[in-house]
């Protein structure tokens, strides 16, 4: 792979690839889809059990700080609910470490918990290739009403689709100005620095902060300890940040900026306390940055690849791109509809060759005839003047 190995895998319970990860990419962390797993539990639970404490198990899993507030709150649960030999239940504590986030924050993904965006990909592109309901991958392209090439065209239409997207979402971040809520350096640092979307995740986190209280609990010559308390929900919630100072390195109990790759609101209250202004380029992920795309760029012989191309020229691009694969896709449809559109692609080349040769022609044509008219007057002869009076 070309940066590396992954750091973090989401899939679902799936034995085999489990063991293929495992062997492929052994320090990569398998993480199990917490979407899947918590949809089993109307299943796997008697109905009395989940409709009286499934909101129970919801707080346990997702409001839980750390690991051993989760192992004690969810015996309380799995007791109350009479549920403490229940296989599958006991499987699931089991497999803890791979899909409670409180286990899975200290390694890095996005902030994803669940495989998310592969099931809306799969949604995605079901549309565009109008295949018959499945759960499998290729199966969303394949149905007896397509055929291969039919196949390809409505997947290459929806891939034209997704770019065109990001064309946009690009245009808007190089272009557009982010409106800040907090008027502060570090915020406005940020909003020319982040995407959009990005930005809007920081400043939520920026403007919790402020609603945080630091309370010192322990120094000594090499760190500081602090105690970060939030009201949340009509409870006292308290992270845990330690600064460590040979290293000018902050580190947080709530993991944020391990999982998600910013910085968070309990790092951000400590930030505002010692008076620091702007963000330390060590929180800040190259990928979430404006500039994350740019890079050097290689030819297939080792030759840099300059990137000159004006954003709003790509998004001309991917649209008529777009109207192109949509006119293809209907004339391909019928034998009159392909001959139709052979026959004025045919007559579009030749205007736009005239269109595009048509204005190097005509200056070079102007050139000649203005030549032409401009040469030096022709030398005549000085012949003496006759006499008048002469007969």
């Amino acid at each position: 792979m070309p940066g590396g190995k992954p750091k973090t895998i989401i899939t679902d319970q799936d034995a085999a690839m489990a063991r293929a990860i495992s062997i492929a990419f052994p320090t990569t962390f398998h993480r199990l889809c917490i979407w899947h797993i918590t949809s089993k539990f109307s299943v796997k639970l008697p109905h009395s059990a989940y409709k009286e404490y499934w909101r129970e198990f919801q707080k346990v899993i997702w409001d839980t700080d750390n690991k051993d507030e989760f192992d004690a709150k969810w015996n309380i649960v799995v007791t109350k609910a009479g549920l403490t030999d229940h296989p599958w239940l006991s499987s699931m504590f089991d497999l803890r470490e791979s899909w409670v986030p409180t286990y899975a924050r200290q390694f890095f993904a996005a902030g994803m918990s669940s495989s998310q965006r592969a099931e809306g990909s799969h949604g995605f592109f079901k549309q565009y290739i109008r295949a018959e309901g499945s759960h499998g991958f290729f199966k969303q392209y394949i149905s007896r009403r397509n055929s291969l090439m039919d196949f390809i065209i409505r997947f290459e239409r929806a891939l034209s689709y997704q770019r065109q997207k990001e064309l946009v979402v690009d245009h808007v971040d190089a272009f557009e100005v982010v409106q800040c809520i907090l008027p502060m350096p570090m915020n406005k640092q940020m909003a020319t620095l982040y995407t959009r979307t990005m930005f809007q995740k920081f400043e939520q986190e920026l403007i919790q902060s402020t609603a945080c209280f630091l309370e010192l609990k322990t120094e000594d010559a090499s760190k500081v300890v602090f105690n970060v308390s939030e009201r949340k929900n009509w409870e006292t919630r308290v992270a845990e940040v330690v600064y460590v100072k040979d290293s000018d390195h902050a580190s947080c109990s709530c993991k944020r900026f391990e999982f998600v790759g910013i910085i968070c609101k309990h790092k951000l209250a400590l930030f505002r306390r010692d008076q620091i202004e702007y963000m330390p380029d060590k929180y800040i992920l190259k990928r979430w940055k404006k500039t994350a795309k740019s890079g050097l760029v290689s030819d297939a012989n080792g030759n840099e690849i300059k990137d000159s191309a004006d954003p709003g020229l790509l998004i001309k691009l991917s649209t008529m791109s777009r109207l192109a694969s949509d006119v293809v896709e209907d004339a391909f449809m019928s034998e009159e509809g392909c001959e139709l559109l052979s026959e004025t692609l045919k007559s579009l080349q030749v205007k736009l060759k005239l269109l595009k040769d048509g204005p190097s022609n005509n200056e070079v044509e102007g050139s000649s005839s203005q030549t032409q008219y401009m040469k030096d007057p022709k030398i005549v002869r000085r012949q003496c003047p006759r006499n008048l009076n002469t007969p």
